[in-house]
């Protein structure tokens, strides 16, 4: 299924789990991220139950430290 991570299209197999495209991502073990899916934040505990669906919008962002 294709859908939208970060403006950019990206191709997942059907009835992929959120949990699986951040590993994908590489970001599955990374702390600090907020993620929503089609403008709407989903929880770091619902990731892995959370399915994803074609011409979903994903937006991943991970926070820095600096100052």
């Amino acid at each position: 299924m294709k859908l939208t991570v970060n403006d950019e299209a990206r191709e997942l197999p059907e009835g992929a789990s959120l949990q699986a495209l951040l590993a994908e991502l590489g970001l599955a073990e990374k702390k600090g991220l907020a993620v929503a899916v089609n403008q709407s934040v989903v929880p770091a505990s619902g990731w892995a139950q959370h399915r994803l669906s074609a011409d979903d919008q994903v937006l991943v962002i991970q926070a820095t430290q600096g100052g």
